[in-house]
């Protein structure tokens, strides 16, 4: 763990299971490693990405989290990405044109030990280029993507996940909500 930890704070990239799919992350607050990622995916800089957080404390210190988010990561039995309104300390490479971010609360104790111990939050984006489809496992992975990467992981590589990737909800600070991807 400590070397994945040294990759991340050097600003590279690592492939990692999530509580979904396989991901490509890096620290969420260096733009560098973001830059890496849009390389590594052939992604339009214009797309957003999501970012994972290991606690309700680091996820309040992101956004300020409405009371309808709180009930829908209680209730939700999938893992479940919220999109806010107005993040702080985040950069702009990792926003939304309308300066909106996709925030997951991890239920994996493998991405909250991960997360905890780099102690920022965690950029995570699919582990294919920008189109394919998603990887359940990391045979999956395309040997091109972990050419590309400067680290992956070793744990659950032989799991397949469950999900093919989380519920997207969008929710405003005046409690409208729409779902982006059930």
């Amino acid at each position: 763990m400590q070397s994945i930890i040294e990759i991340l704070k050097a600003g590279g990239t690592i492939l990692y299971p999530t509580d979904t799919i396989w991901g490509i992350g890096c620290d969420a607050t260096n733009v560098e490693a973001i830059h890496k990622i849009f390389d590594i995916k052939k992604r339009e800089k214009n797309k957003s990405m999501i970012i994972l957080v290991e606690s309700e404390k680091r996820l309040q210190e992101l956004v300020d989290v409405p009371e309808l988010a709180w009930e829908i990561i209680d209730l939700s039995e999938k893992p479940v990405t919220i999109v806010y309104e107005n993040p702080r300390g985040l950069p702009k490479e990792l926003l939304a044109d309308d300066g909106s971010i996709g925030i997951r609360l991890v239920k994996s104790d493998f991405c909250k030990k991960l997360i905890t111990k780099l102690n920022k939050p965690l950029v995570s984006t699919s582990a294919n280029f920008s189109g394919d489809k998603s990887p359940l496992r990391f045979g999956d992975i395309s040997p091109k993507i972990v050419d590309l990467v400067d680290y992956a992981v070793e744990e659950d590589r032989e799991k397949v996940s469950k999900y093919s990737g989380s519920s997207v909800i969008k929710i405003w600070s005046d409690n409208r909500i729409k779902v982006l991807r059930e």
